[in-house]
């Protein structure tokens, strides 16, 4: 467990008010960011969580067992809160952290291409191959596919 968590828990046994002292912390805020997305139809981004049925578990609806699991599953300060099904919940079972990089690439309007039996979106595609983005981007809206010979777009 984090140093300053343990001392603010020990903190709280003495102030009955005082709950975890980390409401200032990057972790309270995605914390309350993850839990109003779900939960507040107020928020613009409801519509694309709570709205689609998308909750958070009962065991993170307190801030506590949330950040437990963070500290213990890889939590920096460089990192945010991913859904590995998008349509799954909040959960332990469902969450990990990644970079932002890898958020992007893990949306539902990403376009998703199979060649050869690997899928990856459009960008992926565009490292692997060597081909702008830009490139592959336009070729599939115009053609609504991508067709690749020896690693080269056709």
């Amino acid at each position: 467990m984090n140093k300053l968590f343990e001392e603010n828990l020990n903190l709280a046994k003495h102030n009955h008010n005082f709950k975890h002292g980390l409401s200032h912390h990057r972790l309270h805020r995605l914390w309350c960011g993850m839990r109003a997305r779900c939960n507040n139809p107020d928020k613009n981004m409801y519509n694309n969580y709570g709205g689609r049925g998308i909750k958070v578990c009962q065991e993170w609806l307190e801030f506590t067992p949330f950040y437990n699991w963070a500290m213990a599953n890889g939590y920096s300060d460089t990192l945010t809160i991913d859904r590995k099904d998008n349509d799954g919940n909040y959960c332990p079972e469902n969450c990990k952290w990644s970079t932002n990089q890898e958020q992007q690439r893990n949306k539902r309007n990403n376009v998703l291409i199979e060649i050869d039996g690997i899928t990856d979106t459009l960008k992926g595609w565009s490292e692997r191959i060597g081909i702008p983005y830009s490139t592959l981007h336009r070729k599939y809206h115009k053609d609504g596919k991508i067709v690749l010979f020896g690693g080269k777009m056709i």
